[in-house]
């Protein structure tokens, strides 16, 4: 059911999710409006909630009318927690308003993007574009790739796992954008999300690696394997950009491009390989 329900959320995601409405991040802000005291504690107690309470949920429903109610569930909690709508139209926004000169909307649209991690004050314009490349595949991992990862990994209990790191997901980006750094810090959302992350920005880092230049990329790739310093977002995006040094970009308008199409490549991949493993886990 996991693959089944998997195709028909990246489908219907594609097709009609635009916006907000279908985000979970957009369903928790007024969870998170209420939030007064940040610490870890409070983090992985909203986060066991949430999980508790899809457990719970699937629990009631399973075998309940040949289990439909429980897939339409899995569907609902997949879109949800899959795929970046609203992201999707601030990168549009920031083509449209880079094709007219519109330097203030882009860097408005920018800064949206690169919202988890920003830029390095002082860059230049070539090292801005580099940046922006490195959010729009982070973007990618953490609405796409990251969230497939624990939906699978998670087996029949997909969407209690995938809701545990979609929850932290909308937490780490709600505190980003209303909340000071020191708050965010106390959360402990990015050390929890840094442990969470690391696996999936390996298996996803290799396929960056075979994508790209192999005689670097495979090298860096296991470095990485050591790693205990370097941040998820580093290890992931320097793994990218041996890819995308192929066709470097320049460009305002192509160097996102670029990164948007390596990142709709290496999914294809990723949901192509998951895909084969379940077939051949489901027949063996």
């Amino acid at each position: 059911m996991t693959l089944f329900t998997t195709l028909l959320v990246l489908i219907a995601e594609r097709l009609f999710k635009l916006g907000e409405h279908w985000q979970l991040d957009h369903r928790l802000e007024v969870l998170f409006r209420r939030m007064k005291h940040y610490s870890i504690s409070a983090t992985v107690l909203m986060t066991l909630v949430a999980m508790v309470v899809v457990f719970l949920l699937q629990r009631v429903l399973h075998g309940v009318l040949f289990n439909v109610p429980l897939m339409v569930v899995w569907i609902l909690i997949g879109l949800l927690c899959i795929g970046a709508g609203k992201v999707r139209i601030h990168y549009h926004a920031y083509l449209m308003a880079a094709s007219r000169d519109d330097s203030r909307a882009r860097e408005a649209m920018a800064s949206e993007l690169t919202l988890i991690h920003g830029v390095p004050p002082g860059c230049d314009e070539r090292e801005y574009l580099r940046e922006l490349q490195n959010a729009l595949l982070w973007i990618n991992y953490r609405f796409y790739l990251a969230p497939l990862f624990w939906f699978v990994v998670g087996g029949p209990w997909g969407p209690v796992t995938l809701m545990g790191y979609a929850f932290l997901r909308a937490w780490q980006t709600w505190l980003a954008r209303y909340q000071t750094p020191r708050h965010r810090q106390e959360s402990g959302v990015d050390a929890i999300l840094h442990i969470l992350d690391w696996v999936p920005v390996r298996l996803v880092g290799v396929v960056y690696a075979l994508i790209g230049h192999g005689e670097k990329a495979l090298p860096a790739w296991f470095a990485s394997l050591g790693d205990r310093h370097s941040s998820q977002y580093q290890v992931l995006t320097q793994l990218a950009q041996f890819s995308l040094a192929r066709e470097p970009h320049v460009n305002k308008l192509e160097t996102p491009k670029a990164a948007v199409s390596l990142a709709k490549k290496t999914s294809f991949v990723v949901v192509v390989v998951m895909a084969l493993l379940t077939i051949y886990g489901t027949l063996v």
